[in-house]
């Protein structure tokens, strides 16, 4: 695996969802996908945001290191540009499609973290009108286990005009038991199914929350509960930029009252290792 020129010190604020969204990009987004921003208020993000923006935004906010990731709308080749880019700033997370054919899938998947530092697969099952446990993802999930991958998933209700059922963490539940030694990173904290998602993750220590594309002030009780307590070693910061910025999501975080410890974690630690993002840090580099 190349992993460019490695990150300069160990970061204290990751964020573990951001996405490019360039005018490419946006031109050739579904409808069903499009929406989402304007029910977010992000009208900016319909015209395409240069990488250069995303970047000078990044570099104007208290984050250190981020998670710049593909999908089935995002090619992967964005987002290998920015990791060509920015390497001491971004740790990739790519998307292969199994219903292409699922071996040449699991290739291209080896191929990409073998010459560039990536870190996860993300997998919106939505997307592909199934459900975690579809027989595609399968091999890709061994993949990642075999190459000491993440997973990164969406979990709970869609924003874009797909099925949310595929978002219900059980699904995960399933997947964790099938793939004991795999990390699974599941993404915006499960809602409307967040006391769900807590126990998955109470559950199995394989499996992560992270809260990209919610805010703290709408963090549900339940799981405020859980990262201050109990599931402060599960929870990971994400922002999903551009849906929400850098230093909105941040500013809140204060007003959780978490412990400097349990903050420490929420914000890089737990990031950090769920990722195993220390064999991209200087001081780790061969």
């Amino acid at each position: 695996m190349s992993s460019g020129r490695p990150i300069p010190r160990r970061p204290k604020v990751v964020d573990a969802w951001i996405q490019p969204w360039t005018k490419e990009i946006v031109e050739g987004l579904p409808w069903r996908t499009a929406n989402v921003f304007k029910r977010y208020g992000e009208s900016r993000a319909m015209h395409g945001i240069p990488l250069e923006v995303m970047m000078d935004e990044l570099d104007a906010s208290p984050v250190d290191l981020a998670l710049v990731s593909g999908g089935p709308v995002m090619p992967n080749s964005v987002v290998l540009e920015c990791l060509d880019r920015w390497p001491d700033r971004l740790i990739g997370v790519v998307s292969v499609d199994p219903t292409d054919g699922i071996m040449k899938a699991v290739r291209e998947l080896e191929s990409l973290v073998r010459d560039y530092p990536i870190c996860a697969l993300k997998l919106e099952p939505f997307y592909h009108w199934a459900d975690p446990t579809h027989r595609w993802f399968y091999p890709l999930y061994a993949k990642c286990e075999e190459l000491g991958l993440a997973v990164q998933t969406q979990v709970g209700g869609t924003g874009p005009y797909y099925p949310s059922r595929s978002g219900q963490p059980l699904h995960i539940d399933e997947v964790a038991l099938d793939f004991p030694d795999l990390t699974i990173v599941c993404g915006h904290v499960g809602t409307p199914w967040a006391e769900e998602m807590i126990h998955v993750a109470w559950k199995h220590e394989n499996v992560f929350i992270d809260t990209s594309a919610r805010l703290p002030k709408h963090f549900e009780p339940e799981f405020v509960k859980f990262l201050s307590r109990y599931g402060q070693d599960r929870c990971i910061y994400a922002s999903d930029w551009p849906l929400l910025d850098f230093e909105r999501p941040l500013r809140q975080v204060d007003d959780l009252n978490l412990t400097d410890e349990v903050r420490q974690k929420f914000l890089a630690e737990n990031a950090i290792r769920a990722f195993r993002l220390e064999r991209f840090f200087a001081d780790s580099a061969a």
